[in-house]
């Protein structure tokens, strides 16, 4: 008797620990902020002219998406937004560093949801806001679309970057945004994205 109960005891505890890594697994990783947050700036390097505009394109960019999921996860109030919102908040506090090492004066005047220093990205976000609020998966395939842009983007910023900082940060950028769009792809396979 004393045997069966310990085994269902140990029974009970793996469900519950399977149960609860599930609920836990957030797309953000716990070290990501270290990355982000820590990094040590120190290159006198003066950039060039691509450097400094691909640093402009990305603190809005970031902006984009963190404004994108703050609204999503307020609406849908699903983990994948509401975690990596806070992702993009340190990806843009991240690109705003390297903008005061190197005297670039920041594009985002008014840090206000939803509201962008350029055209374009005016208009992209009303476009995945529209296209967010009509179901979760729609939004998910919102995330996809941003994640996706973020990555081609750093990408192309890569390419002609030649500062060691700017190349460590978007080098980790783009992990991260690898890991986002790895969660949002992985939520649309779930029921609960239906």
């Amino acid at each position: 008797m004393q045997k069966v109960k310990y085994y269902l005891l140990v029974l009970s505890l793996f469900v519950s620990f399977t149960v609860l890594a599930y609920q836990n697994d957030t797309p953000v990783s716990e070290n990501e902020s270290c990355i982000l947050y820590e990094y040590d700036i120190n290159s006198d390097h003066n950039l060039s002219e691509e450097e400094r505009t691909g640093l402009i394109h990305m603190r809005i960019e970031e902006k984009l998406a963190r404004d994108v999921y703050t609204v999503m996860g307020d609406l849908w109030n699903h983990r994948s937004f509401l975690n990596i919102k806070l992702s993009e908040q340190r990806h843009m506090d991240a690109v705003k560093r390297l903008l005061d090492k190197f005297d670039v004066p920041d594009p985002i005047k008014n840090d206000s949801v939803g509201v962008f220093p350029d055209a374009e990205f005016q208009q992209m976000y009303d476009v995945f806001i529209r296209q967010g609020r009509s179901s979760l998966k729609e939004a998910l395939l919102v995330g996809r679309s941003i994640e996706e842009l973020d990555i081609a983007d750093l990408e192309e910023h890569l390419g002609f970057a030649d500062n060691p900082d700017i190349i460590r940060v978007y080098q980790n950028l783009k992990a991260a945004s690898e890991r986002h769009l790895a969660a949002f792809l992985r939520c649309m396979s779930t029921s609960d994205a239906e």
